[in-house]
């Protein structure tokens, strides 16, 4: 059931809009206020923001400035169907010829025919490729595939593969190693178990048993069906260089060779050609110039003072700290070479008078032919001695860090939000409570009213009744 409530009727006052006006006299300069330093602080929280956020956006632009290993990259061209070339920063620069005159393969031997379930004789078989030997034991109901899983199954086996193929004749057992290179060929040695009947011993080479497998200086019964090769070229016509895989990562300094396929005669030779490549630091500049712009641009919305409008940031001392201590990274010097110090300006990074800078590029290509490892220096500097991107970011850091001033002013200024949430909370209570009050005064005040006027119309009446009273008519 609602209950509703009838106020002023006793006394005829309008008991609801006295107390919505005295309830609204106290509530609206509180609302005011409050709004007002919430709309202050959340106006500074994201100003600050909004610098902290340029000010990050500048150290993402200059890591790459700060990193060595994007300077002086070697570009090396030339790569065909023939050979692919690769390069590091120890690559000179330079050009070269290259011929593949032989391509690496991985040994093969395949064993001449056996039916399914023949056992090919008792004995050791001891295999080899590289650098590794194993023995594998073979029973005397031993077939081709119990050979097969008995090699592929050695726990000493890294070198090579075994597998059967069945063609019309039987099966064959191939034999396959893992790596390329003559070094890699595989060699198959037997010692037979003697048989009842053999005057003179087992003869571990011949074609009978597990002899039948042996490939080695003694004996050749399995099949050459692919050469263990190492890979070979020439280079500058000149120089020829083997090596067992088909990648040759010391034949010419800083660059790796991966021969592809063999030259003919009537092939056109590869070339090779290094060149330098120090674009990072041109664009670099040019992604620092513009994020740096930005924050200019963002830095003087801010803190703007004037006729068409006041920044949020207008006359703070943290952005007036920020921009000061980054002007004065961008005109100090740092070390290029020994005693040698260069500035911005000397790489063709100028300032206007706004504050902005721009890009000479024709005076950093000038720079960076006359001495790039300075200009690298300047840049990343050294672990004693940071270079300007470096300094730069460990400035900006201190600002934008978890940690940070700019982060602590936020922190700040949202536990603040949080105390004026609590202000609210408890004006809120204190208004309801004074409303109710009210109320009660009121509605007291109203119903005594009415208890009155009832008093004052009896009376009334019993005098009217009176013996000897004469109404008006």
């Amino acid at each position: 059931m609602v209950d509703i409530a009838f106020t002023g009727i006793g006394s005829g006052i309008q008991v609801s809009e006295i107390v919505d006006a005295i309830v609204g006299a106290e509530r609206a300069p509180f609302e005011t206020s409050l709004n007002r330093r919430q709309a202050q602080i959340t106006t500074d929280i994201s100003a600050v923001g909004a610098l902290k956020g340029s000010l990050e956006s500048v150290i993402v632009s200059i890591e790459g400035l700060a990193d060595a290993d994007k300077y002086q990259q070697k570009i090396t061209s030339g790569s065909d169907n023939f050979v692919s070339l690769t390069s590091t920063k120890s690559a000179e620069v330079g050009s070269y010829s290259i011929k593949v005159d032989q391509i690496a393969s991985a040994h093969k031997l395949v064993s001449d025919a056996f039916s399914s379930s023949e056992a090919v004789g008792e004995g050791t078989m001891t295999l080899s490729s590289g650098s590794e030997s194993f023995d594998i034991d073979v029973s005397s109901t031993a077939t081709l595939s119990d050979i097969r899983d008995a090699i592929n199954d050695s726990a000493d086996n890294t070198s090579m593969t075994a597998t059967i193929i069945t063609d019309d004749s039987g099966q064959h057992l191939v034999l396959t190693s893992k790596e390329t290179g003559l070094d890699n060929a595989i060699t198959v040695t037997v010692a037979e178990v003697a048989q009842t009947g053999d005057l003179f011993g087992p003869d571990n080479t011949d074609l009978v048993g597990l002899s039948r497998l042996a490939y080695d200086t003694g004996a050749t019964n399995l099949t050459e069906v692919r050469e263990a090769k190492d890979a070979q070229i020439t280079i500058d016509g000149t120089l020829v260089v083997t090596n067992s895989t088909n990648e040759f990562t010391d034949a010419i300094d800083g660059i790796t060779v991966t021969a592809k396929k063999v030259h003919d005669l009537d092939d056109d030779i590869s070339n090779a050609s290094v060149t330098e490549n120090n674009n990072n630091i041109k664009s670099g500049l040019e992604l620092f110039i513009k994020t740096y712009n930005d924050f200019v641009d963002l830095s003087g919305q801010l803190g703007q003072v004037g006729l068409e409008g006041t920044g949020a940031l207008a006359g703070d001392s943290l952005l007036r700290g920020v921009i000061s201590k980054v002007r004065q990274e961008l005109s100090a010097s740092f070390t290029s070479r020994g005693n040698e110090t260069l500035t911005l300006n000397q790489l063709g990074v100028h300032t206007d008078r706004y504050g902005k800078l721009s890009l000479d590029s024709e005076e950093l290509d000038e720079q960076i032919k006359k001495d790039v490892d300075g200009v690298q220096n300047f840049f990343v500097g050294s672990d004693s001695k940071p270079g300007f991107a470096a300094s730069l970011k460990n400035l900006t850091e201190f600002y934008t860090e978890s940690d940070g001033i700019i982060q602590g002013r936020i922190d700040s200024k949202n536990k603040q939000l949080t105390k004026l949430d609590d202000e609210r909370v408890e004006f809120t209570r204190r208004i309801d409570s004074l409303e109710a009050r009210l109320f009660a005064q009121y509605n007291a005040m109203d119903l005594l009213v009415a208890n009155l006027n009832a008093t004052s119309s009896y009376l009334q009446q019993q005098l009217d009744n009176l013996p000897g009273v004469v109404k008006k008519s």
